[in-house]
């Protein structure tokens, strides 16, 4: 059975702000982590996304900001890293609600904005900081960002920040940071390849989390895939797969120039589509996630770093229009429905091309993902299995003519 906030030693104005977002009781990961960080461990959590990390590190913030309140103004003691701006953005408004409890001073810093419109904020007091590393690694190399007095360091989508090149911006923070008492590394999947190892340098003796959420958590993701003959066939599953659903859509694709591709097309044949990519400047960005959350259009098309970060609450479907390389890049992509517990699908467009690609992802989630055919785009070619390899051809061995005896 699930506690309630008040058997986590929470403070009551800080559980009060819970309540009034009817928030009634902690998650599994929040269960599992809240205590843990109290004590002063350093953690590596990992739980599915969509099960309430971001709380599970901002409560035991604001609770160690009110039992140690700092005795002279200064630069910030708690820093949350994420890899996205639209991430950054979610955490700081969560944080600006909690901060109330104690009139904490909180700053989000991410690029594509003005260099300068942090730099009024950075000279004053601030208690929390949550920043994505380009721009806050920029102010610290100019001496407008301090990380002498910063006690607080949590890593959030940790394998995210490997994958966008951020190790370094990490290290060089935390080796700024001569305060540093307790560090905490957040990721949606457990089996990343260098998580482990970058979690030996960036924590110090963690205790590790890994938090499987119970049924009444998890969202109940229906996956398929739908094999696919070409790029002409892949369009027309496309558009008959919009036609099937009225909600938000979320369309994944590989690379920028599919999106440019991609969106005008759908626009066209009468789909409200939106695109996101990572080279849009900051005000755009938010323009068109709240087009989508508004649903003046219901499908976005989307690469996954621009992607990455962004909640939307009911997705009703994810459409792989292009597979992920990855394991866990597939697990991140379909995380984006069937959040905090509700219903949600996840659909693969796969071509023969694809086969290895499905068969790593089938391998990383130990199981086999249902295929399914629509009747009237029925596929002609018959798909490869992807489980089964290929056998090269042994190169015949030449004989070796046997040599001539002398007399």
């Amino acid at each position: 059975m699930t506690p309630d906030w008040q058997q986590l030693e929470l403070a009551p104005e800080l559980i009060h702000v819970l309540l009034e977002l009817n928030l009634n009781k902690p998650t599994r990961i929040q269960h599992e982590v809240i205590p843990l960080a109290m004590e002063g461990h350093d953690i590596l959590a990992t739980s599915p996304t969509g099960t309430g990390k971001t709380l599970a590190y901002l409560l035991p913030i604001f609770q160690y900001l009110l039992d140690f309140p700092r005795r002279a103004p200064g630069s910030a003691r708690a820093l949350v890293l994420v890899p996205t701006r639209e991430l950054a953005e979610q955490i700081g408004r969560v944080a600006e609600q909690l901060a109330a409890v104690g009139d904490f001073n909180c700053l989000t810093i991410t690029g594509g904005v003005n260099y300068g419109s942090h730099l009024g904020a950075l000279e004053k007091n601030i208690d929390f900081i949550v920043a994505t590393p380009g721009r806050l690694i920029d102010y610290l190399a100019a001496e407008q960002f301090s990380a002498e007095d910063l006690e607080l360091l949590i890593l959030d989508e940790g394998d995210r920040l490997l994958d966008m090149g951020f190790r370094g911006a990490v290290e060089q923070i935390q080796s700024e940071a001569p305060s540093l008492r307790q560090r905490m590394l957040f990721s949606a999947t457990a089996d990343h390849h260098s998580l482990k190892a970058f979690s030996k340098q960036a924590l110090s003796e963690p205790v590790v989390v890994e938090a499987e959420p119970p049924k009444r958590e998890r969202g109940k993701i229906n996956q398929w895939v739908h094999v696919i003959d070409d790029a002409p066939h892949k369009l027309l599953v496309l558009e008959h797969l919009l036609k099937t659903v009225t909600g938000r859509v979320l369309v994944f694709v590989r690379k920028r120039d599919k999106v440019h591709e991609l969106e005008p097309l759908l626009k066209s044949k009468g789909f409200p589509t939106v695109s996101l990519e990572g080279q849009l400047p900051q005000a755009e960005r938010q323009t068109r996630l709240k087009a989508f959350h508004d649903l003046r259009a219901r499908v976005m098309v989307a690469t996954d770093v621009a992607a990455r970060g962004i909640d939307i609450p009911d997705v009703e479907l994810v459409i792989n229009y292009d597979m992920p390389r990855r394991g866990d890049s597939y697990v991140h992509r379909i995380g984006r429905t069937g959040r905090a517990g509700k219903k949600g699908n996840a659909i693969s467009l796969v071509e023969a091309h694809d086969a290895e690609c499905l068969g790593r992802i089938e391998r990383y989630l130990d199981t086999k993902i249902e295929r399914r055919i629509i009747e009237s785009l029925r596929p002609k070619f018959k798909f490869p299995d992807p489980h089964k390899k290929s056998k090269k051809k042994k190169p015949k061995k030449k004989k070796r003519k046997s040599a001539a005896k002398k007399p």
